[in-house]
């Protein structure tokens, strides 16, 4: 059996193997570590060796995955993205569900916490009622007649090599009552992380998408933040309910669906509930059962 690695090796391997992974060039790699040629090939073989796997292979010089490295590396960026948050006291967990408390000297906050289900039917949103059972019925094909009713007021989200892309963004979504139809549209083509919380943060963000995509099944999550309403205002509280669910596209290939309700109360641990008060009162979707 081979011996434990020591932690802070184990996280800096991590990140020597995921850098690597991204840029797939050891000179840029190095540069983006602040470290060593030596340091890095040293950490690969370590994993590799402790693993009993090949991560990487290498042709003229140039890297690319295994079908191992390929494996592994989401649950890599994983350890990394969660262990600064962790480390940061940003990231944890309640009842086992993940809760994300962002805040940077810019002044952008971000706070975000699962929730169970079950809130949906204690709470007032018709509208992420209706998705529930418009999903259920057309047995999550995004094209059913059984959606029809609630597709409006969706998002849609594939995910490519660039990351989450969204595709689709409803007339009548909660994003097209915040921003307006005209600029709401302009998010379609448009990758998830575009936040200013760093890759950290963006990794973090990927996680409930890619839960929803190997379960395919549905995730309820209440965010807190601060958005502006338009390029050039000022940020704006705004709070809301979160529905992702794995729906399939007519080719059968995986798509999210996305549908977003304002939140007249939240459930977020260490929230100061007087920011709901400042929220706009036409930040609401219009749905009726």
């Amino acid at each position: 059996m081979n011996a434990p690695l020591h932690h802070p090796l184990l996280f800096e391997m991590a990140r020597s193997f995921v850098t690597l992974a991204r840029t797939l060039n050891l000179s840029h790699a190095v540069d983006q570590l602040g470290s060593t040629r030596q340091t890095v090939r040293r950490h690969i073989e370590t994993l590799e060796a402790v693993m009993g796997v090949s991560l990487f292979i290498v042709e003229d010089r140039r890297y690319r995955l295994t079908p191992e490295g390929e494996m592994a590396l989401p649950s890599a960026l994983s350890l990394i993205s969660r262990g600064q948050l962790w480390l940061q006291g940003q990231l944890g967990h309640i009842d086992g569900m993940m809760r994300l408390a962002y805040e940077n000297d810019d002044g952008w906050s971000y706070y975000q916490q699962q929730q169970p289900i079950s809130e949906i039917w204690n709470g007032k949103s018709d509208l992420l009622r209706a998705a529930i059972q418009g999903w259920a019925d057309s047995c999550g094909h995004l094209e059913s007649e059984h959606l029809a009713k609630v597709r409006p007021y969706a998002l849609v989200y594939r995910e490519t090599e660039a990351g989450w892309i969204c595709v689709e963004v409803g007339e009548r979504s909660f994003y097209s009552a915040w921003w307006g139809w005209a600029n709401a549209r302009s998010s379609v083509g448009r990758a998830l992380d575009q936040f200013p919380g760093g890759a950290e943060f963006a990794d973090i963000m990927r996680v409930p998408f890619l839960e929803v995509k190997a379960s395919h099944s549905m995730r309820l999550d209440q965010v807190a933040t601060r958005v502006p309403r338009d390029s050039v205002g000022e940020p704006v509280p705004l709070a809301y309910q979160r529905l992702l669910m794995g729906a399939r596209m007519p080719d059968g290939s995986f798509a999210l669906l996305v549908f977003v309700d304002r939140a007249d109360s939240v459930k977020i641990q260490g929230l100061d509930q007087s920011m709901l008060e400042q929220m706009p009162a036409d930040a609401a979707v219009e749905f009726a059962l």
